[in-house]
Order: structure tokens, then sequence, then C-alpha cells
């Protein structure tokens, strides 16, 4: 496109990814927000909710505005446990201000809730402030490089990660035919080859699955502790996404749960490292940059070696540490702001939920796409074929791959996941009625893509969609508007 430049696909030694490219051009579009033809740009490749329309937690932003500004503490017209939890986050901070540093691994009293909060999580299996890092590094050690087992597909963010820190990355496939499951048979194969290439110490595991949506049961969960168990592997879990979790069925269970469950012979053993993150899931807090991590049966000359080099680095954000305390610990019943908070945490559940049951369905429906339902997560993960002659069209674009899609007056960035199986990935946690033009943009342009073409499965349904196509009701263009060139 004219006057646009993507970011260069490496910079300082770092592999950039397609969907970092995406969420670049749709940046680079806005801030020329007269550049025509395009009126508007939709991005739901990202995990930004609050950027996607999504609205903050008022709780979480009225204690935050106390403790900036501790005068408010005098306002009455402010809940009084509002009040009350941002006066002892005060008093818990060095002079009194959130200006101060915290210790490197974070505030003890935040460490203190996340620990108590995983133990209320996991039916009273004990948990430790000690254990609790608010914050993560990663090394490389030895002359033959550690490699990592890792999902895919995995968090787009996951290669370059990796490759930054010097790790390899050693794929494991997940079943896409079983709602992509975790296979035995597949990481016992992908260790196999692994240990031909490098010095395999972790498995990186994503429940729910970021982007799959797949959420694990305990007997998978058993199967992948048991494995790392016998092969001497560091389990990395990612579950960030715990709290966005939808379905009849469909029940969020921890790997360290599982792990206790299974006694002794695997609970005192099985080294395991668990995350959770502000930015994700329902709180979606991304600008405030702040997690944690909880570290089990971890050796303790490791954890000596991580609390020395923590030592020598400044701390996370004290704004999104008091806000990881609100997170794990919120409001309860009898509090002022408790139902005030639990409405819109129903609320966003409910929309997580009946977004990703109308986004899968309509996706189905298109020709070329199918797509398993999620069970949990933010995004859905639609396998996309395309035919020949749109394969050959792409190649001269912007992205050297079979996503040149975001063509229109109205653009819609579709996540790519290039690299993943011809498969793509859109976020469902929006406001319904941004999932609504997104759906109207994406299948009317993807009918239109498809018609005509002699290889193509250009079926225009009898669906929604389709029937939309054919009347020429396309929400966002005329039947006699040109289309646009990127």
């Amino acid at each position: 496109m004219s006057g646009l430049q993507l970011v260069n696909p490496r910079v300082k030694g770092i592999r950039v990814s397609s969907h970092s490219e995406l969420q670049s051009l749709a940046a680079q579009i806005t801030q020329q927000g007269a550049l025509q033809p395009f009126k508007e740009v939709i991005d739901v490749s990202s995990d930004d909710l609050h950027k996607a329309g999504m609205k903050p937690v008022s709780f979480v932003r009225q204690v935050l505005s106390v403790c900036l500004y501790p005068a408010l503490l005098q306002d009455k017209d402010l809940p009084l446990d509002v009040r009350l939890r941002a006066q002892r986050f005060l008093e818990v901070c060095d002079g009194g201000s959130i200006g101060s540093y915290t210790a490197s691994s974070g505030m003890w009293y935040v460490r203190q809730s996340v620990a108590e909060f995983i133990t209320r999580r996991d039916a009273g299996v004990p948990s430790y402030a000690k254990d609790v890092i608010v914050r993560l590094i990663s090394t490389v050690e030895g002359e033959t490089q550690t490699g990592v087992l890792t999902p895919l597909p995995c968090p787009h963010t996951i290669p370059a990660l990796l490759d930054e820190a010097g790790v390899t990355l050693e794929p494991y496939k997940l079943m896409g035919d079983q709602g992509w499951a975790v296979d035995l048979n597949e990481l016992h194969r992908a260790l196999k080859v692994a240990r031909g290439r490098c010095n395999p110490r972790a498995i990186y595991i994503s429940n729910p699955g970021n982007p799959t949506g797949h959420v694990q049961d305990r007997k998978s969960i058993q199967e992948v502790i048991q494995f790392a168990a016998a092969e001497r592997l560091l389990l990395l879990v990612d579950e960030v996404y715990q709290d966005c979790v939808f379905g009849p069925v469909t029940e969020f269970v921890s790997f360290k749960r599982v792990l206790f469950e299974m006694g002794k012979e695997y609970s005192e053993k099985v080294e395991l490292v668990s995350f959770h993150s502000l930015s994700s899931g329902t709180m979606g807090e991304c600008g405030l940059r702040t997690g944690y991590m909880e570290l089990i049966n971890i050796d303790p000359e490791v954890k000596h070696f991580v609390d020395t080099c923590l030592c020598t680095d400044i701390c996370a954000p004290v704004t999104g540490q008091l806000a990881l305390h609100i997170m794990v610990n919120p409001p309860t019943p009898g509090d002022p702001s408790y139902d005030a908070y639990t409405q819109i945490m129903k609320e966003n559940q409910a929309t997580l939920s009946q977004n990703a049951q109308r986004a899968q369905e309509f996706l189905n429906d298109l020709p070329g796409m199918s797509c398993e339902p999620a069970m949990g997560g933010i995004y859905l993960y639609p396998c996309l074929r395309l035919p020949p002659e749109i394969l050959k069209q792409a190649e001269v674009g912007i992205y050297q791959g079979p996503f040149q899609i975001h063509v229109e007056k109205n653009m819609v960035l579709f996540g790519c996941c290039k690299a993943n199986n011809d498969n793509t990935l859109l976020r469902f946690h929006v406001p319904p009625d941004t999932l609504e033009e997104v759906l109207a943009r994406l299948g009317s342009f993807h009918l239109r893509l498809f018609d005509g073409l002699p290889h193509a499965d250009r079926r225009v349904k009898d669906t929604e969609a389709g029937q939309k196509y054919k009347k020429g009701m396309e929400p966002t263009w005329g039947s006699t508007d040109p289309e646009p060139k990127c």
C-alpha cells in the first residue's frame, strides 16, 4: 500500500511474527487516519481487550486513582471499600507512596495475596508467598543449546522470546482433529527429535490453549505430568486464560492441583512453573504489564540464582502489582463494590461465551474454512484453505502468504499464523456489535473472493452471510465501488 512500510522482519536479531507485522500494519493505518480509501480499522488479532472496546473494571480504576492521588481518600462519593483498599495499599508502600520502588520479585503483600488465591483456587493445595515471583526471566546455560518443547500452534510471541533468549524451540503438534488436544505419542516423538539437536530441558503448555481455545481435562494433565516426570523435564504452564472458560461441561483445573492429587511420587518431584497475568482474561489490563509465576519443587540453588538475578533488575510497575492484588482478591459479598464488580465480570463472561459460539458457527459456514469450537481463551483458530489462484495473487502482496484478506475500505485485520498449517486466528472477546461488524465484513469479502474461482469451493451457502452476499447487502461497500488496492 502506498505510503505504508512494514516493520523489518528481524529487529536486533529477534524474529518478528507475521502476527506482529499485522498489528504493526493496523497501527500504521490508524495513525495515518486520513489515508484513503480506508475509513476504519478493526484489529481482531491482538489480545488488547480495552483497545477492542471492552470496558475496564471500575473497582480497579477507582482504587488506583486513590493510590495515585491520596487526597481522594477523603472523597465520600467513592465507595468505602475502594478507599479502605487504597489506604491499605499506601500503608504497605515505602514512604506511603506508589512512586517508591518495591522488592524486585514483587511486594510481599501482593505475593502473599497471590499465594492465598492459588490455595483457594486449588481446593486447599498450599501455596507460599516465597514461591511467587511477580515477573519472569529466562537464561541459557552450557555450550549445548537448551531446548523447550513447544506446542504448534502456540502464542505468536513465544518463538521470538525463545529466539531472543537463545533457546531452541522444539515443536510438538497439537491434534487439530481432536479439538487441539495434547497427544502423548506426539510428545515422545518430538522429544526424540529434539535430543538429536539440543538439550531439551522443559515443556511449555498453554491451558486454556492460546490460540486454540482447548481446555485440558484431568486425564490429559496427568499424562503430561507423568511424561515430564519420566523425562525429567521442567513444566512451564501458561494459565493466563484460566478465568476465560465457558461451556456447560468445561472446567479449568490447574496443573498444580492435579500434580498434588497424584500423590507424593509426583507432587514432591516434578518441577513446575505456572504463569498468570493481569493482561489476559476478563481483567484485560494490558497496559499495567504485570503477572506472576509460582515455582514448585524448584531446586533451592536455582531459586537463589533467580533471586540474585532479580536483585540486579528493577521491580514490576507498582500500579500493576496493586491491580494484580485486586484480581486475585476482588470485592467479597457485603462490600459496597461487590455487586457492581460481580455484574461486570458476569457480563464479560456472557459476552465471551456467546461471541465464541456465534463466531464459530459463522466461520464454519464460509467456504474453504473450518473451525473447532473453543472451550476457553479469547481466540478462535479456524483453518483457512485457499485455492491456488488466491495463493498466487497473495505472493505479490504485502504478506508472502495466503492471508491477503484486508483490502476493503473498512478493514478487518484477521490474525495470520502462516507457520501453523494455513490456520489463522480471530479474537472474539470484543463487544457483540463489533463482532457482528467484523463477521459481516469478513464474510462478505470472503464470499466475493471465492465466487467465480474454478478450483475453489465457491459455494455461496444458503446462510446469513451467503444471503447478504447474493442480495448485494454488503455493509461496507457498494457494488459499483472500485476495489482499493493494498
